[in-house]
């Protein structure tokens, strides 16, 4: 049996799985909270709600229902610009955010994150190597994800965005300092029809050591949303017995 690096830190079983609302309008987003009543206290939410409505409002509106708000807007630019507009969301009662982007970029975001917890993205799920390769990078994925970490380690974000494929590689190298959060999660494995090239199911995240994971589709595209969120967060409770 491979060595298992099962997260130790205080977090409550039922939050570990956020549920990514990539959909087209915040009524669907609304619609699709409301059904998924409290089986998902954690929602991500990101660049398509911002382009389709009172995103803000939103966030305010998960807030006053008791749920937990996590930002994925990847803020690249200036870094002063990532700096005001951090500072910005740390007023909005948001629990993670997402920044992309160099040391200055990373340093500015974490001086005006206040209570806000901030989470560099080292390499995006939907890309493998071939990716890496047009965009330029030489280095092997692992390297430019543990390259990454350990920059945003130093720096003092609160954690990062990272494949199940090399978060035990981070917990090796980097032991439990930083929260995980592993996107392309996927309760079984099936890699037809999906644009997440290096994805993990539900027990190889947890068991590589991943503090959260995130979970769109298979939740929003069942038959009923409600009862596989239940089987998944019955899954994290299972990993965590």
């Amino acid at each position: 049996m491979t060595q298992s690096f099962i997260s130790t830190k205080p977090i409550p079983t039922n939050e570990r799985l956020i549920m990514a609302l990539d959909v087209p309008s915040i009524e669907e987003a609304k619609a699709l909270v409301e059904k998924l009543g409290d089986s998902v206290i954690f929602y991500k939410v990101g660049m398509e709600l911002f382009m389709c409505g009172d995103y803000f409002g939103f966030i305010e509106w998960l807030k006053q229902g008791n749920k937990k708000v996590f930002v994925d807007l990847k803020f690249f630019d200036v870094p002063a610009t990532v700096g005001r507009a951090i500072a910005a969301l740390s007023q909005k009662g948001v629990d993670l955010a997402t920044i992309h982007g160099n040391d200055a970029i990373m340093e500015a975001a974490t001086a005006n994150k206040g209570d806000l917890k901030v989470l560099a993205v080292t390499a995006l799920t939907s890309l493998d190597r071939g990716d890496l390769d047009d965009l330029g990078f030489q280095c092997d994925v692992r390297e430019l994800v543990l390259s990454r970490a350990k920059r945003a380690l130093a720096i003092g974000c609160d954690g990062i965005v990272s494949s199940g494929l090399e978060v035990s590689m981070l917990r090796e190298q980097l032991d439990n300092k930083l929260l995980v959060i592993t996107p392309g999660v996927r309760p079984v494995d099936n890699r037809e029809e999906d644009d997440q090239k290096r994805i993990v199911t539900v027990e190889d995240a947890f068991q590589n050591g991943a503090d959260y994971i995130v979970v769109g589709r298979p939740i929003r595209d069942a038959v009923n949303p409600k009862t596989m969120a239940e089987s998944i967060q019955t899954e994290i409770a299972r990993q965590f017995a």
